[in-house]
Order: structure tokens, then C-alpha cells, then sequence
């Protein structure tokens, strides 16, 4: 089947859309074809270099679409059906899965990291970021991938349930714990850390202050539930001394799209005693140094947390935030700052690291 999808074929490049072919479904497979993806920056991890992966890459794993054909032996879903598409998919079995963190599936992280694909172009196999690849017209993945949506859903906004917006939310629902009256600082407030706000604002916590040095983004954390906006850590520190002297923040979260063990030091510095910190950021994969007094890490029995999807339940949480954004509970439109066609891809990612968009959608046409 021939099909349009933007590939990554080296470390530094640009995405380049061209012609590819598609295998047709096969057991347990489904063929979707995708309406919206997001432009999140884990994709730009690939460009950087700070995320290893597969080369050739279709890249994209925040999509939403239409099933348009299914395999031998698919049961979850049918022709016509809308759905969200998940990466790493639970089994469900597993220890991790029996334990309530299903998020960190041994089963799903034993597939490995783009490795299946139904992609080839140029005459090779092209890998599909989180067995998604959903920078392309239609693309065949599991069923275990997709999640049956109400049709009347948009699919700019489901496309974000795929990853920023439970990969944030979840940051500060389950990984951070936050619960009524807490203190939390997001450090970043761009597509997931906003997000991280939105958790913490339901969640019923008393100040939520986020910090990022772009004026737009700031202003935009407050109408999703921020109570207070900075530009700096160092600004974050005087503040909450201020309002919560002795205490500090009861959760941080470090959301920015490139993270350092310099900039988690100080994020670390933001909690009080028993604070949690979650690491949502990615750092490059070279990276190893943190500087961090362990001694007072210790006596003030501070947690650091990392984060993989939220600590989420797709199959669950999924559903959970389609009912909360019918009930006007959280901001899904919102969020998107921009939409694209597929051959604009770059430009939105020149206007996610200009700090234009909180999210960027590629739309994608019939």
C-alpha cells in the first residue's frame, strides 16, 4: 500500500516526506489511518541524538484516527472505529502489569524501541517511533496500540492523550502524589508540563508556580490552573520562601525539553523535607554527572523520581481524561497552539524550539 510518512534518515537531519510502503495488517494488527499527530519533542530527541534510536525513523507516537482494516484474530476493535494510539502497550500479566505499573510493562519494554515496522522506502525497512510511526497517512500497529474513542472526540485533541497529556498529567497525579493543599512547582510549561499544572490543579493542590523563561508560556500555565508564574528557579526560590517559609514545595516536577544534572540540582532544591521530584525531562543519553548534596538529600528524606508515561494505566486513564475533558474538567483545544500539514512538519518543530507553541498538531488529510 502506498503511503506518505516524514522520516529522519540521519542524526542532525530533517524530517523529509516521501513515498512509502505499507505492509497490509497481520495477526493482531490493525491499519489506521491517522487523522492528527502532536509534535512532541521526544521525536526531536531522535534528530538531536539525545535519545538513541533506530535510523531510518518515521517518526511520531501521539496520534489519533480511524481503523481502516483489521488483521486475522483482532478482537479490541473494528472498521470505523476511532481511536487514540498508545506506545508501549501493556500485556497486562506480567509482574509490573499484576503490581498496579503497567506503565513499565516487561513485556512491552522487551519489544524494544521502534524495532517492528511496517515501513520500507528507498528500497530498506524504516523503524516507526514506538512501533507508532504516526508522521504518516496510515500506519499498521497492534491492536493492544489503540484505544476506542467516542466518535464525536476530535482528533487534535485525542491525538495529545497519546503521550503529552497523560505523560504530564500523570507526572503529578501518580509519580508526584499530589494531593489537597500540597505546594508544586513545574519547571517548563510547555505540551507535557502544562499538563503536569492541569494534574495538580485537580489533584486540589494550594499553589501551583511554574517557572520557564518564555513570557507566552507562563501566561498560558496560568489559564490551565497555575497560580503563580516565574521565569526563573532562582525567582521559584524566593517566592516560595516567602509564602511557605520552613516548607518549600511538596512536589517539583522538571518538565523542560532538554534537561542537565545542573538544572536537577536546583529543581531538587525547590522541595522541603519529604518533597518527591519528578523527572520528566529528557537528558542526552551521554550525560551522567549530577552534582547533588547527598548528605542533606538524605537527612531531609527527599524522593527523586523518574518518568515513563505518567506512571499511567492507558487503558484506564485514557478514558478517564476523555471524561474529564467532557466535563469540561481539563483543557484538551487549548492546548494546541498551531496546526500543520504533514509537509510543514519542520516548521513546527522550529516553533516548538522557538517557544511559540505550548503543542504543535499535524493534521492530516483524506
Amino acid at each position: 500500500m502506498s503511503n506518505r510518512a516524514a522520516i529522519l534518515w540521519e542524526t542532525r537531519g530533517e524530517w523529509t516526506v516521501e513515498p512509502v510502503e505499507l505492509a497490509d495488517p497481520g495477526p493482531g494488527q490493525i491499519l489506521v489511518k491517522v487523522k492528527a499527530t502532536g509534535l512532541c519533542h521526544s521525536d526531536d530527541h531522535a534528530v538531536t541524538g539525545d535519545m538513541p534510536v533506530p535510523l531510518p525513523l518515521v517518526g511520531g507516537h501521539e496520534g489519533a484516527g480511524i481503523v481502516e482494516a483489521v488483521g486475522p484474530g483482532v478482537t479490541r476493535v473494528a472498521p470505523g472505529d476511532h481511536v487514540v494510539l498508545i506506545f508501549n502497550p501493556p500485556c497486562g500479566h506480567c509482574r509490573n502489569c499484576g503490581q498496579g505499573r503497567s506503565n513499565l510493562c516487561l513485556n512491552a519494554a522487551q519489544q524494544g524501541y521502534g524495532q517492528q515496522t511496517p515501513f520500507s522506502a528507498r528500497g530498506q525497512s524504516v523503524a516507526a517511533t514506538g512501533d507508532l510511526g504516526t508522521f504518516a497517512d496510515r500506519t499498521v500497529v497492534s491492536e493492544r496500540c489503540a484505544i476506542k474513542i467516542d466518535k464525536d472526540v476530535p482528533f487534535a485533541a485525542a491525538s495529545l492523550l497519546g503521550c503529552a497529556v497523560t505523560t504530564g498529567w500523570g507526572a503529578a497525579v501518580y509519580l508526584g502524589e499530589v494531593g489537597p493543599g500540597d505546594n508544586v512547582v513545574v519547571v517548563g510549561s510547555g505540551g507535557v508540563g502544562v499538563n503536569s499544572v492541569q494534574g495538580a490543579r485537580n489533584a486540589g493542590a494550594n499553589l501551583i508556580v511554574v517557572v520557564d523563561p518564555v513570557e507566552f508560556k507562563r501566561e498560558q500555565a496560568k489559564t490551565f490552573g497555575a497560580t503563580h508564574a516565574v521565569a526563573s528557579i532562582a525567582e521559584a526560590t524566593e517566592l516560595l520562601t516567602e509564602l511557605t517559609p520552613g516548607r518549600l514545595a511538596d512536589v517539583a516536577i522538571l518538565s523542560v525539553g532538554v534537561s542537565s544534572g545542573g538544572l536537577l540540582a536546583e529543581t531538587v532544591d525547590l522541595v522541603g523535607p519529604g518533597g518527591i521530584v519528578v523527572i520528566t525531562s529528557v537528558t542526552p543519553a551521554a550525560s551522567t554527572s549530577l552534582d547533588l548534596s547527598l548528605f542533606q538529600f538524605t537527612l531531609t528524606q527527599k524522593t527523586l523520581r523518574g518518568n515513563v508515561y505518567g506512571g499511567v494505566n492507558v487503558y484506564r486513564d485514557v478514558p478517564l481524561l476523555v471524561d474529564l475533558y467532557r466535563n469540561k474538567h481539563l483543557k484538551l483545544d487549548e492546548l494546541i497552539t498551531s496546526t500543520y500539514t504533514l509537509d510543514d512538519i519542520n516548521q513546527g518543530y522550529a516553533d516548538l524550539h522557538s517557544g511559540k507553541n505550548l503543542r504543535g498538531v499535524v493534521l492530516l488529510e483524506d
